[in-house]
């Protein structure tokens, strides 16, 4: 196989930058050797969509796991709602038996009683059981919906994140999953009680008077016919608004904290508090606008569904025909009893709907991250020979941006070390994220033992690559593991040797609980002792090609040489990339590479890039400048007692 670049094929000072029509030796997203097409992530779906969807599933798809159990809620929750109908219906058989002329029947009446309340018991266990049953199904879904917004966010390109504000996401992942409560363990059930319990009452009361069913009606009609006004586009819109407003609030607090050290040393308090106010500002505004919007709506149903308002329409209806003698007057009590007990469904009609529309708009949100296109996994993963690292011709934008890396040739040797170096810009870190995955070429390819890294599983890709960057996450969870994450089943004795190596092991015995303790919980630690724990993960992984990107950024000189001779000490074979700013790593490198603009502009030993006096020599006298005027600045520091 030809590589991209041999050092002894091209003048090194020179790179070679396609034109950007320029077609590529693989194509746009092709595999060399693998012979069929994989999805770029950030490309419109392919053929490859089968790995790499880029359509989230519908709202039914995600609840259609859980259907039986949604019937189980609804169905105990109808016979709890019609059961409850008996003890009213009881009450207007005693009233009509106790009214009508001539002796009262006892035994009638005692079985009507025992009717009431045995439907009162049949509405407790069902209704009991519908709010058991619909709270466990809630709590099942809302964990799927959580791991498969875990798994997705798992699998996105890291690009994706840079796009999105923190807030947001956070609503999605907690706001927006609890919002989807009330419509599985409440709403289902209200609203089939809603239709079912008027249906059945109403086709009690026709056979009693049709006509004043029909009057009784009245209010539930006038109620229904303002529930549309709740869904026209403008409300619609004004509920988007709503949780857009709610995002920004949530963003601009999670922002607002984390950079509150900063804004107070540099004074920026004030304009931090202003950004919030506008925020919070523009949230009552927006609520405002929301609530004058529902409320009056909200106010005619309230009215419409009161008893005072149903019982004065079912007293005029019923003294109306009473009066013309078309209605005894015994049977006016069960329209007082029914019409009232007909309102409360209706009634939650207008809550339902409300929790309809907001848990729909959830789980849209939700279907927008799950819609998020992961990094594409082959259909037959392909074994790596060796762990050679060739970038090929690799070109890479962000969305909707300019290109960051433009053609880049470089080869990575087992066994040496390869620094990059470059203005603040220039893609250094861009570069470094690709051998990881964390992005995938727009164009070109990047082989691990001569197979591209798209046709390499994940798996397999992080045990033959590993990478300690500048800005370091630790889990909230115990030392050990914190460093054991890549080998969750190395012994102690294996990650306190990796420890040891990293020079952090003397710092962690110092904590309350040495390598069990709970970092923030019990400790927290300084950024460059996260820096060694990670690098302490990066050794004890022992993976064949090791990415550092400012991974010592926060340690003294001395600790940093250390760590240094432990990543290369055990490494004969280790393929290292490191982005280097001080001096002593990039002397140390066995290749330098230059980057300026996205491009490679020189290449080579750093000797003999000094001697060429190019690009690498003026870097390399402006960070020499800069280290002599810090220690200069430090000589002439007052000590001790010397008059300042």
């Amino acid at each position: 196989m030809t590589p991209c670049y041999e050092p002894h094929s091209a003048d090194p000072g020179e790179s070679r930058v396609a034109p950007p029509g320029h077609s590529s030796k693989t194509g746009p997203g092709r595999i060399p050797d693998g012979g069929h097409m994989v999805n770029d992530p950030l490309s419109p779906p392919g053929p490859h969509a089968a790995h790499g969807e880029t359509t989230g599933p519908s709202v039914a798809g995600l609840l259609r796991p859980h259907g039986r159990d949604f019937a189980a809620v609804v169905v105990l929750r109808v016979i709890g709602a019609v059961a409850g109908l008996a003890p009213l219906l009881a009450v207007v058989e005693l009233g009509r038996a106790l009214l009508s002329p001539g002796p009262v029947d006892r035994g009638h009446v005692w079985t009507v009683v025992l009717a009431g309340a045995a439907g009162l018991l049949v509405r407790l266990l069902f209704t009991a059981a519908s709010s058991g049953v619909g709270h466990l199904l809630d709590g099942r879904v809302q964990l799927a919906f959580r791991r498969q917004l875990a798994a997705r966010l798992g699998r996105v390109p890291i690009g994706w994140f840079s796009h999105r504000r923190t807030g947001e996401l956070a609503k999605v992942v907690g706001d927006d999953v609890s919002a989807v409560h009330p419509v599985i363990a409440h709403t289902p059930g209200e609203l089939v009680s809603a239709f079912v319990v008027p249906l059945v009452s109403l086709a009690y009361l026709v056979t009693i008077d049709w006509r004043l069913t029909l009057i009784t009606l009245i209010p539930m009609l006038l109620a229904v016919a303002l529930v549309p006004l709740l869904m026209t586009p403008a409300r619609q819109r004004e509920q988007t608004e709503f949780d857009a407003a709610m995002g920004r609030i949530s963003h601009s607090v999670v922002e607002f904290v984390q950079g509150i050290s900063v804004v107070k040393a540099f004074g920026g308090a004030g304009r931090a508090h202003r950004e919030f106010r506008t925020a919070a500002d523009a949230f009552v505004d927006t609520f405002h606008r929301w609530v004058r919007g529902v409320s009056g709506v909200a106010a005619g149903m309230q009215t419409a569904l009161s008893p005072p308002f149903v019982l004065l329409v079912v007293l005029i209806g019923g003294a109306t025909l009473i009066t013309t003698g078309r209605l005894a007057p015994a049977d006016l009590l069960p329209f007082l009893l029914l019409g009232l007990g007909l309102t409360a469904p209706v009634a939650a009609l207008g809550h339902g709907f409300d929790d309809l529309r907001t848990a729909r708009a959830a789980v849209g949100r939700i279907r927008d991250v799950l819609a998020v296109p992961p990094l594409p996994e082959p259909a037959r993963p392909v074994a790596p020979r060796g762990h050679r690292v060739e970038l090929c011709d690799v070109w890479f934008g962000y969305e909707g941006g300019r290109e960051v890396l433009r053609g880049i040739d470089l080869v990575l040797e087992p066994g040496t070390v390869t620094a990059v170096v470059g203005p603040s810009g220039s893609g250094k870190s861009t570069l470094v994220k690709l051998l990881p995955r964390f992005f995938d070429p727009t164009r070109g390819s990047i082989r691990l033992g001569g197979v591209d890294l798209r046709e390499l599983g994940s798996r397999e890709l992080y045990r033959n690559v590993s990478f300690v960057f500048q800005d370091v996450r630790l889990l909230r969870a115990s030392v050990a593991d914190n460093i054991a994450l890549a080998a969750p089943h190395a012994d102690r004795d294996a990650v306190v040797r990796a420890a040891r190596r990293a020079q952090i092991h003397e710092r962690v015995l110092e904590l309350p609980r040495g390598y069990d303790t709970v970092i923030g919980e019990e400790a927290g630690l300084s950024g460059g002792e996260a820096q060694r724990i990670a690098i302490a993960r990066a050794l004890l992984a022992d993976a064949p090609v090791l990415v550092l990107d400012e991974a010592t950024s926060f340690a003294d000189p001395r600790t940093e040489q250390a760590v240094r001779r432990a990543l290369a000490t055990p490494a004969g074979d280790r393929t290292v990339l490191v982005i280097a700013h001080r001096l002593e790593t990039v002397a140390d490198a066995d290749t330098v590479v230059m980057l300026a603009d996205g491009a490679i502009v020189e290449r080579g030993r750093p000797a003999e890039l000094l001697a060429r006096n190019g690009r690498f020599a003026a870097f390399w006298r402006s960070h020499r400048s800069a280290v002599a005027d810090e220690t200069q600045a430090d000589d002439d520091a007052p000590r001790g007692d010397e008059p300042r």
